[in-house]
């Protein structure tokens, strides 16, 4: 809103200093400000708050130490980050951008299902809070309104540089191609890691089905969105288990998100690192500048000993807002190196089950390949303190971000 308050005051009046909100690294600058203002401070408030409705978090017996200690810390600080990230952004992004509009749809999606489950386990006293299936089917409709709005929107667009040999008579340093960039184009192109030619086209999945193949891509694409969604979220609420984790972890990955959402959206850039450049997404700086300040913010709380839980209202939207920015600014196959944390706690969780009834079935008795599930708990039985699985957890999410800043340049 402030956004479009200075542009008008640029417009008519002049107004010294109102320029600067046409840029957005000044936005984003100011966005990560106020959304670390508001979870330090206005946090504080939510927790007093949570405490005085009695929100206190009601802890399942697993034989961890320092566990029981926990009992009674404030659950639903979901709502901090959620505050602190949509405000900045209602304040200084562009609100008539879709990729800016389809993060603040997810954002409230993802919330209000995390807030619901949440709700249902304090106030109804029912443990297992909103059904698996309710989530999933929440997490489904959001990965169709996201697959859909990739496809269909005619916002969503790129801009493929074409590469054309000098002729003789022009003086080119070096002798280097004359580079141009094509008209945006509807397509559903994405990023594929450590590829020479690292651009990789939805449509080919369908190249199968002869002439006109192009307009049945959704059938695969949106399944694929559902797929990354529902895979994300769930993964960033497996890490919330101990202080800190999912907080710290996300907001690494945030970092990494914000800098390939510059690079992909400045024409400049872009063309420099050779990369797809995507028209609008440089406006998701301001989102996801917004999202990081808020979960450094939170951590000021959660950081062991925690105040505060982001319960299921937080690790869900986290979850969500990480899946759909890659999606947004097409660097979906990357997940699997940036959210690395998240996929070895998902597949631990999935290792574990999975080989305990086939051990069952097969021997009669269930076997573990991991003390407890998910891993930082296997780490906590094995006589780990916490605060040091957190911290080594963030070293290994610093090494995958760097690795995958790194896939802009190797090829």
């Amino acid at each position: 809103m402030l956004y479009y308050l200075f542009e008008y005051l640029e417009k008519e009046y002049q107004l010294p200093g109102a320029s600067l909100f046409g840029f957005i690294t000044f936005r984003a600058a100011l966005s990560v400000i106020l959304s670390l203002f508001i979870a330090t401070v206005y946090g504080k408030k939510i927790i007093k708050y949570l405490q005085r409705q009695q929100m206190g978090e009601s802890i399942r017996d697993l034989g961890l130490e320092g566990q029981n200690e926990k009992a009674g810390t404030p659950t639903m600080g979901g709502i901090i980050i959620i505050l602190a990230t949509l405000v900045p952004v209602l304040l200084f992004a562009k609100l008539e951008n879709i990729y800016v509009i389809m993060l603040i749809v997810t954002t409230i999606w993802m919330g209000i299902i995390g807030f619901i489950d949440d709700y249902l386990k304090k106030f109804k006293n029912d443990k297992a809070g909103l059904p698996g299936k309710f989530k999933i089917i929440g997490q489904i409709g959001l990965g169709i309104f996201v697959g859909v709005t990739m496809y269909m929107h005619p916002d969503v667009t790129v801009k493929r540089k074409i590469i054309k040999p000098t002729n003789n008579t022009e003086v080119v340093a070096q002798n280097t191609p004359q580079e141009e960039f094509n008209p945006e184009e509807k397509t559903l192109l994405t990023t594929i890691p450590f590829i020479k030619q690292n651009e990789f086209n939805y449509e080919k999945l369908v190249s199968w089905a002869g002439e006109g193949y192009t307009k049945y891509v959704w059938i695969i694409f949106i399944p694929i969105v559902i797929f990354i969604i529902t895979a994300v979220s769930n993964g960033a609420n497996l890490t919330d288990g101990i202080d800190g984790l999912a907080a710290g972890s996300s907001a690494i990955i945030g970092v990494t998100l914000a800098i390939f959402a510059w690079v992909s959206g400045n024409v400049i850039f872009s063309d420099y690192l050779n990369i797809m450049f995507i028209p609008n997404t440089g406006e998701l700086t301001i989102f996801i500048t917004a999202f990081v300040g808020a979960l450094i913010g939170f951590l000021w709380y959660n950081a062991y000993p925690a105040q505060v839980f982001m319960g299921d209202t937080g690790s869900l939207t986290i979850g969500g807002i990480i899946a759909v920015m890659a999606i947004a600014i097409r660097k979906e196959w990357l997940i699997p190196i940036l959210c690395g944390i998240f996929l070895m706690e998902n597949l631990s969780v999935v290792l574990q089950v999975g080989w305990f009834k086939y051990t069952k079935k097969k021997f009669g008795e269930g076997r573990r390949i991991f003390r407890m599930s998910p891993l930082h708990h296997h780490y906590q039985v094995k006589g780990f303190h916490e605060s040091k699985i957190v911290i080594r957890f963030w070293i290994i999410g610093i090494f995958l971000a760097i690795l995958t800043i790194v896939t802009l340049k190797i090829r």
